[in-house]
């Protein structure tokens, strides 16, 4: 297996969320791992949240399994049931079709490092906990199927 070499592959703050709620995730930067290493059946990201970064608004996949590994730094895990504290070594996994909302802020001084896998059908559908928004294949859109106007970044 070769070994990917992280700073030849192009890094991206991009989110296709719409206003006022991309601002949480400006700080989360990312690089696409399975394109890289040529992998076709499951997605991969190496993340950074610079400190007050979230990796997402809690969310769910209705057709994707989701497994981060922690790599460096400490940061809170935001799910259903509450807080958990994550730091190097911690794996979390949330399997497709289950409701646990969740995503993670970097509320330290540092930054926080992940790998993100997922596998199944990437271009399914989920939604978010918090806010009004939900998503497909076709992009955002508020829970009552009304159109955000922006797309999902590939």
């Amino acid at each position: 297996m070769p070994k990917l070499d992280l700073e030849t592959i192009s890094r991206s703050n991009a989110t296709g969320y719409p206003p006022p709620f991309d601002t949480a995730v400006s700080g989360r930067w990312w690089r696409r791992l399975a394109p890289a290493g040529g992998l076709t059946r499951m997605g991969a990201s190496h993340v950074v949240l610079k400190p007050g970064a979230w990796s997402s608004h809690r969310h769910w996949h209705d057709d994707e399994d989701e497994l981060v590994v922690v790599i460096s730094g400490k940061a809170v895990l935001v799910e259903n049931e509450g807080r958990t504290l994550l730091q190097a070594g911690d794996v979390c996994a949330w399997p497709a079709g289950d409701r646990n909302g969740h995503h993670i802020i970097n509320e330290s001084e540092t930054d926080f490092v992940f790998v993100a896998i997922s596998a199944g059908n990437r271009d399914g559908s989920g939604g978010y906990s918090d806010i009004d928004m939900v998503f497909n294949r076709d992009g955002y859109f508020h829970k009552d199927g009304t159109p955000y106007g922006t797309q999902r970044p590939e």
